[in-house]
């Protein structure tokens, strides 16, 4: 007990600092966390931990030790535990899509993070416009920074010039390419039929596999997804993991100028 008066005596401005950060860490891994499996895995861990830390400070030698070992083992089995939350956070943290969502608490740094991205979007209007009205399923992925390659190859590749007749023919109920999302990178068609992420978060009962996919690869990407639904022939939108459902084809335009940083175009 006279250790722990003595450390308590020295107690620097710094250890208070300390305290903070760790506090802020572990409220944001928990937010991060809250809602799956791995909530109560962290708290068993962090309750572990403070056991450790206060039969180390009371000098309890052999259970001191146990748990030690079983600390040291356990942030290895931590990152295996979490590999999936953590892949997608570091994911999620080298896109424009992390800074410009925790980025306006810092508004000064902001417009750093805010990048132009050259796209003809009429064409895809049009298209989107025409397969509306013919109630003709399509998921069009549009990218910014991460050109998505890793998804790419798993359909086919295009390198076309975006065109209107083009995504429509592709996106045909009998094409053999009309399954699986189009991915749009560098003002080009990059390829089609590709396989998406699919999103775990609850979403509305009517929500199809493509708004699914929407959701998925916007969560994980800075990406833009389109969706045209094969029931209802209504738009929908999604970024940052977000999607707007009945987007008419005017509002879609709005929304692609701004999000691609072209709104100071003429519309």
């Amino acid at each position: 007990m006279e250790t722990l008066f003595l450390e308590f005596i020295n107690f620097r401005w710094l250890d208070l600092l300390d305290i903070i950060l760790v506090a802020v860490l572990l409220f944001a891994t928990y937010k991060l966390l809250k809602g799956t499996a791995a909530t109560n895995i962290l708290l068993g861990i962090v309750s572990i931990f403070l056991l450790w830390k206060v039969v180390n400070a009371l000098k309890m030698t052999m259970l001191s030790e146990i748990l030690g070992a079983f600390i040291s083992g356990g942030f290895i089995a931590l990152i295996i535990i979490f590999q999936p939350e953590i892949r997608d956070f570091l994911f999620a943290l080298g896109t424009t899509t992390f800074w410009d969502k925790y980025g306006k608490k810092l508004g000064f740094l902001r417009k750093y993070f805010k990048d132009t991205y050259e796209l003809d979007i009429d064409p895809i209007i049009v298209a989107c416009n025409r397969m509306s009205e013919q109630k003709q399923g399509a998921l069009i992925v549009i990218t910014r920074q991460n050109e998505l390659k890793q998804y790419q190859i798993t359909g086919t590749l295009i390198d076309a010039i975006i065109s209107s007749p083009l995504i429509e023919n592709i996106f045909f109920k009998n094409s053999p390419l009309h399954d699986g999302a189009m991915i749009i990178s560098k003002n080009r068609i990059a390829a089609a039929s590709c396989v998406m992420p699919v999103t775990k978060k609850k979403m509305k009962v009517t929500a199809g596999l493509r708004h699914r996919a929407a959701v998925g690869i916007t969560e994980i990407s800075d990406a833009i997804a389109v969706v045209v639904s094969e029931e209802t022939g209504k738009i929908s939108y999604s970024v940052k993991g977000e999607i707007k459902y009945n987007i008419p084809t005017s509002k879609l335009q709005t929304l692609l100028l701004e999000d691609l940083g072209m709104a100071d175009e003429k519309i």
